[in-house]
């Protein structure tokens, strides 16, 4: 498969992250300590510091948190999308994702608007997590 996009750079932190998506799944980190949630993952908890850390997964629900509408191709490879969104969801388990919203008109899209994860199979190696409003 040819996915002329940039893909995701996996690391230590991320590794867990990313095989969820493939598996269609949003894994968010969860302080094995205090229990607070996060994303982006990292090694150390921000709110207590421990480095104990667990991993849940998102119902793939939430709301728009906020969003911008891209009229210009940042990257040639985005061209073909113009215009396209680029939002922060909120899960319902409370952190936020940076994503895109696809399957609504961005001029109807609005911020605390429900969404749901949908799937965007772009390679062999990578699923990305976008999100459609709920109807």
């Amino acid at each position: 498969m040819t996915y002329n996009k940039p893909l995701p750079k996996i690391n230590a932190d991320t590794k867990e992250f990313w095989k969820g998506c493939k598996e269609h799944l949003i894994k968010i980190q969860k302080c094995g300590n205090c229990g607070y949630l996060r994303h982006p993952p990292s090694f150390l908890c921000p709110q207590c510091h421990s480095q104990k850390t667990d991993w849940i997964t998102s119902t793939g629900k939430g709301s728009v948190y906020t969003f911008t509408v891209n009229h210009v191709a940042f990257h040639p490879a985005f061209q073909k999308d113009l215009p396209y969104v680029v939002a922060v969801v909120e899960l319902e388990e409370g952190p936020h994702l940076l994503t895109n919203i696809v399957g609504c008109d961005p001029g109807k899209l609005r911020c605390d608007m429900p969404v749901e994860v949908v799937w965007d199979d772009i390679t062999d190696e990578f699923s990305l997590p976008k999100f459609r409003p709920v109807v």
